[in-house]
């Protein structure tokens, strides 16, 4: 099993192309890099278990409806005095996506080392955290650090995926976090720039994995000094957010499947190519019997 832990939010997705002042309908969802993972890993058959702090308020309800529908293990804490962050999407061009977050002082931001459930993540298999959430608060970079250690002590195989969010800290207080915690970590996911972050050195990092997206470039994974690459997925893009979460989520996914690395590198090209191909931030994550559809040939058409 994989667990993880972080601020999943409600999502309002503008219907209309153009400034966000000028949109009148919404579509009504959730997104969090972590409970999307947790999504992308059970639909590839895996199990998972999300932790993390929602307001008492239709969009925590919503949160864990949505997760536990998905079937993911769902251990969300009600925050009686925050509410739940929101995320708000609009397409201010057909090629540019603009994305705002307010989660300042919201339940999610206030996660804490209590909230973690230590057992559960001393059964794990993988505990996979991302660089978001210690940006959120000195509660929730403590609970990451907490999380992490209990996770080593126990033996526990530790993810990593930078996520690196401008709006959230500067790339110096993040590449401090990044040095600091990194060697702490056995699988790492970075695009080539996130990298750099930590070193300038991106193929030289301590993590025993080491695996970097190239976005139409492919992919790269350095495990145990030998290095592999995956060609990309070609499709046509919609919504590129959350792509790398499902990137992670295959390649965790086949980690726990006991693939062979090939396997791995390629599942998480492929859920990264199907992640992009609609709106939304995981509803076109794969399932096993999806993944054929991009090799498959023939005219486009299911029949």
């Amino acid at each position: 099993m994989l667990v993880t832990f972080g601020e999943t939010m409600a999502l309002f997705v503008a219907r209309r192309t153009g400034p966000l002042r000028f949109a009148r309908d919404f579509d009504l969802g959730i997104g969090g890099a972590e409970s999307n993972l947790a999504i992308g890993v059970t639909r590839l058959g895996g199990e998972a278990a999300w932790i993390g702090r929602v307001g008492a308020d239709e969009f925590g309800d919503l949160i864990r409806t949505t997760l536990r529908g998905e079937g993911v293990r769902t251990h969300a804490i009600t925050d009686d005095e925050a509410p739940t962050g929101l995320m708000i999407k609009g397409r201010r061009t057909a090629d540019l996506i603009d994305v705002r977050y307010y989660r300042q002082a919201s339940a999610g931001s206030r996660l804490s080392p209590d909230d973690l459930d230590p057992e559960l993540i001393r059964s794990a298999r993988v505990l996979h955290v991302s660089a978001i959430t210690p940006a959120l608060s000195a509660s929730a970079r403590q609970t990451v650090r907490h999380a992490v250690e209990e996770a080593r002590a126990a033996g526990v195989l530790v993810s990593l995926d930078v996520n690196y969010r401008r709006a959230l800290w500067s790339p110096e207080e993040a590449g401090a976090w990044l040095r600091d915690i990194v060697g702490e970590v056995d699988v790492l996911f970075a695009t080539e720039e996130e990298a750099r972050l930590i070193s300038d050195e991106p193929g030289r990092l301590p993590p025993r994995h080491v695996v970097l997206k190239f976005g139409a470039k492919g992919a790269m994974e350095h495990s145990d000094g030998v290095e592999r690459w995956a060609e990309p997925y070609r499709v046509t893009e919609v919504d590129s957010v959350g792509a790398g979460d499902a990137f992670a989520a295959g390649w965790l996914a086949e980690w726990l499947a006991g693939a062979e690395p090939e396997q791995r590198l390629s599942t998480a090209c492929a859920a990264g190519a199907f992640a992009v191909t609609s709106q939304g931030d995981w509803e076109s994550l794969p399932r096993r019997s999806d993944l054929r559809l991009l090799t498959g040939g023939g005219d486009g058409v299911s029949r």
